[in-house]
């Protein structure tokens, strides 16, 4: 499998319009002040994964503090910066993975098991921030994960957006907590207990009792909302908390897109959206919903036998799809197994740089964190890796991990983890 001779040509392209901007005069960066630290990293390429796509071969990364102060073409070096000469080396942002579970692994996942309906659950109390897993994640470049309840029951609860940050407690790896709303729409949440979650119609029933009821209550200006229970749902319906809804199957996709996009209007994103879940993909396409495929990325037989396998991003994407993300549901696929979701994609039709779009800035802007992570722009975290090449070709090597400006993982000293 050879992934890397189309993004080298995309990378041709965007390295071309990105040397030809490296004439327009700058101004001097500022030096370090008294009492800052810094870093600057010269490397053999950028990938900076900004909306204009540009790649700088060589560029420059400045961290300050923890952020990223520059990057960009290779300019002089402001006073106070230590300075990492890795001219072999490619740089790009963090992966940021949107559906995760193995930040729990004591309690197995999370779910409430006695009531199908309980937006009061919080997976923030089930946290082992030194889960030996989550070190494999770090090393293999995911700076940024969503670690969510599981799909026990229909309106799961809220999750937590954190780093896999080394020798940190909880406090110190949050990004947002909650970080956003669990919803499983079909399939596992089914139940046999005789209630009305046996079947798809019940399901929706019960989700749309509850979100019908806080929502007017949102109207209405009521603020006895905003209590432990139904408070963090009102954040939902008020756009301050976007949603991860967990479905599969095209009448998965398109009821979860009719009823939390077009009906309650919220900031939601479709996930999984496998099986024959792409049969539905120009409908979403249409609502504009972001879609976060994993940890299925292929079909062959499941629902509707295609003889072919289908490369479901490939699939959305010629949908018309925009923000198209990747997950892998871990430890459903390994944490460490992020890219290769990104790789095997591409091997099945989608996009090469796309892909890697798939892995960093879309999932970031599809959840209301593009503000902090998924590139490599002025202000944003310092959540960089520095890898052997090609970050979805198997054959390249991580060496280094950033996490807002300090080092997680060096292969020099931590040695290969997996």
């Amino acid at each position: 499998m050879d992934v890397a001779r189309p993004l080298l040509a995309a990378l041709f392209v965007c390295a071309c319009r990105a040397a030809g901007s490296g004439t327009v005069a700058r101004e001097p960066l500022a030096p370090l002040a008294q009492g800052e630290s810094g870093l600057a990293i010269v490397a053999g390429k950028v990938l900076t994964m900004d909306a204009e796509g540009r790649v700088f071969d060589p560029g420059l990364v400045l961290v300050r503090d923890g952020r990223i102060a520059y990057a960009g073409a290779l300019v002089a070096i402001p006073d106070g910066y230590e300075r990492l000469d890795a001219p072999e080396l490619w740089a790009h942002p963090g992966f940021v993975d949107l559906h995760t579970h193995i930040h729990a692994a004591g309690w197995h996942d999370l779910n409430d098991m006695v009531m199908p309906l309980n937006p009061g659950l919080r997976a923030r109390a089930a946290f082992d921030p030194w889960d030996e897993r989550l070190e494999h994640a770090r090393a293999a470049g995911v700076t940024t994960m969503f670690g969510i309840p599981g799909s026990g029951t229909s309106l799961s609860g809220f999750g937590t957006v954190y780093k896999p940050e080394r020798d940190a407690g909880y406090e110190q790896i949050v990004v947002r907590d909650p970080g956003g709303m669990k919803v499983a729409q079909n399939f596992n949440p089914q139940r046999s207990a005789g209630d009305l979650g046996n079947s798809w119609s019940g399901l929706a029933f019960g989700l749309e009792y509850w979100n019908d009821r806080i929502e007017r209550r949102v109207e209405a200006g009521d603020p006895s909302v905003d209590d432990h229970q139904f408070g963090n749902l009102a954040k939902v319906h008020r756009g301050e908390l976007p949603v991860l809804i967990h479905c599969a199957s095209a009448e998965g996709v398109a009821n979860a897109t009719r009823m939390w996009k077009l009906r309650y209007g919220v900031d939601a994103v479709l996930s999984h959206g496998c099986w024959d879940g792409w049969r539905a993909a120009r409908f979403a396409a249409e609502a504009g919903i972001p879609v976060n495929l994993g940890p299925r990325v292929e079909n062959l037989t499941a629902m509707v036998r295609e003889n072919r396998f289908v490369g479901i991003a490939d699939e959305y994407l010629k949908a018309g799809n925009e923000l198209v993300s990747l997950n892998t549901d871990s430890p459903v696929v390994p944490e460490e197994e992020l890219f290769l979701q990104g790789a095997w994609s591409a091997r099945l039709g989608a996009d090469t740089y796309t892909m890697l779009a798939a892995l960093t800035t879309n999932p970031a802007r599809s959840f209301q964190l593009g503000e902090r992570v998924g590139s490599l722009e002025p202000g944003k975290d310092a959540d960089l890796v520095l890898s052997s090449g090609d970050p979805l070709d198997p054959r390249s090597r991580i060496e280094l991990v950033i996490i807002e400006g300090r080092v997680q993982y060096a292969r020099a000293a931590d040695g290969a983890l997996f």
